[in-house]
């Protein structure tokens, strides 16, 4: 099993698919961290002043004011109010919501990309484990080897496994890296409040508590692992039952676009909370963000993504092993 892994890893350090999706997290990073910079400096400049209880105020009066509009649908209206509830809080406490510093900045970048960028990175690696092995007709000679079926696709999957845990990893590492630049390397023990929770767009407070950030950081990118574990499975699966790659792909970037639409669509539709992709974005449990279905907990999202990952995995391994090979 360990020499079928390392002639995996070998493969895929071959096609330089990790040092490019290393290039691109480093790109999008100096561009969020160049952005930031800019946002706060034009911000410094229309307040006059760098006190974060007034930019606060700033954002809460700012929110009121788009309130106001009649326009704006229910579901971006009570996610609003959310979110005025919860700043007048860190404000009624004296907790800076952003401390500056490269820790706050890979958290909210990490947070960021939870849903999206990091299964997007995984999907580039997973689609074409064993889809580019079966149209170039090199999987003819791992099948020829005196070894059982299922090793060989198990071993593919610790590959898999390997490379969603350097790909998290890197893109911490780099976004902490690269923003510490410009934003100092600090921000460890910047107090952070967890525990907000939401129903009927009401905060419900009574489980907030006061953490240090990197304790926050720890969680957020065990979340981010899982979202990207379950992901990568469920674009392994597409490469075991698809020879085409680009198809394969197709279908992943079909379905996460489409979750990251519904989410801001779904709040009447309570059957999608069972969609894998309309419960990604695990780490807005941790900041109180309100669910896009009413109901939905950090603890149901977990158990459904457990449940497309299981039976994305039963069926990879019942496909390859029984399948014809020409």
């Amino acid at each position: 099993m360990i020499n079928l892994i390392q002639n995996e890893m070998m493969k895929l350090l071959a096609k330089k698919r990790l040092l490019i999706i290393g290039v691109i997290v480093a790109v999008l990073v100096v561009l969020f961290t160049y952005a930031q910079y800019k946002q706060a400096e034009e911000q410094r400049e229309k307040l006059g002043t760098d006190d974060w209880r007034t930019a606060v105020q700033q954002q809460i009066i700012d929110i009121q004011n788009r309130l106001s509009s009649s326009r704006m649908l229910d579901e971006w209206r009570e996610q609003l109010q959310v979110t005025v509830k919860q700043q007048q809080y860190y404000l009624d406490h004296n907790i800076n919501p952003s401390e500056p510093g490269a820790a706050t900045f890979t958290r909210m970048f990490i947070e960021n990309a939870s849903s999206l960028f990091i299964p997007l990175l995984v999907m580039i690696v997973a689609s074409d484990l064993v889809s580019s092995e079966s149209s170039q007709g090199t999987i003819k000679l791992l099948l020829t080897r005196p070894v059982p079926r299922w090793k060989i696709l198990m071993s593919k999957y610790i590959t898999l496994l390997l490379s969603i845990s350097i790909i998290v990893a890197m893109t911490g590492v780099l976004a902490y890296a690269l923003s510490g630049v410009v934003f100092g390397y600090h921000g460890w023990n910047a107090p952070i409040i967890t525990g907000f929770t939401v129903e009927a767009g009401n905060v419900d407070t009574s489980g907030v508590r006061l953490i240090s950030q990197w304790q926050l950081l720890l969680m957020d990118f065990g979340l981010v692992w899982y979202i990207a574990v379950v992901v990568g499975t469920l674009a392994f699966m597409l490469s075991v039952l698809i020879r085409s790659t680009p198809a394969g792909m197709g279908i992943m970037l079909a379905a996460l676009i489409s979750g990251a639409i519904l989410n801001n669509m779904v709040s009447s539709w309570e059957s999608a909370k069972y969609f894998f992709m309309v419960n990604l974005q695990l780490t807005n449990y941790l900041s109180g963000v309100a669910p896009p279905i009413e109901g939905m907990t950090l603890l149901s999202s977990v158990l459904i993504l457990f449940v497309w990952w299981l039976a994305a995995l039963i069926v990879s391994f019942i496909v390859f092993i029984r399948k014809d090979v020409y």
